[in-house]
């Protein structure tokens, strides 16, 4: 399978999702980095979307909250090239009804090879990079090939 190149612009499109044992760290997190976010385009899914604009006083793309589809959303926004950047702080110790939700939206982020955060000190590696405020091209998997292939 070749690759193709997706040009990431400067100004990033970034997701940032939470669950509710992890609201306030995203929060916490999202205030110390409110500058260098400020920049960039924000989606966030419901409740988290909520908080961080009233907490952060800048532009939040709110989608729907993660249990009423809005990781489904952040995952189709991934496949169409309109979020090139998730920041995801998961709870890996609380059953969530829509686990399979989230498990579909990590793999989303890994097939279409975007950075992605599961936690603070992740999240601040990878903001922190000189990469965030130029432009990057992200190699991903051509997969015209496996698009066109006939079923059987």
């Amino acid at each position: 399978m070749f690759d193709r190149e997706i040009i990431m612009e400067k100004d990033k499109k970034i997701a940032l999702v939470a669950h509710d044992n992890k609201k306030r760290d995203l929060v916490e997190w999202a205030k110390f980095n409110r500058d260098l976010l400020a920049h960039h385009t924000i989606y966030a899914t419901g409740t988290t979307g909520a908080i961080l604009g009233r907490e952060l006083g800048i532009d939040i793309n709110i989608l729907q909250s993660g249990p009423l589809g809005g990781d489904q959303q952040v995952g189709a926004k991934i496949v169409s090239n309109e979020i090139d950047f998730l920041i995801f702080f998961w709870d890996p110790l609380e059953p969530m009804p829509h686990d399979p939700d989230v498990k579909a939206l990590l793999r989303m982020a890994v097939v279409w090879n975007i950075p992605m955060a599961c936690n603070r000190t992740s999240a601040d590696f990878m903001i922190s990079s000189s990469l965030m405020d130029e432009e990057y091209v992200r190699r991903v998997p051509d997969y015209g090939a496996y698009s066109a292939r006939k079923l059987k």
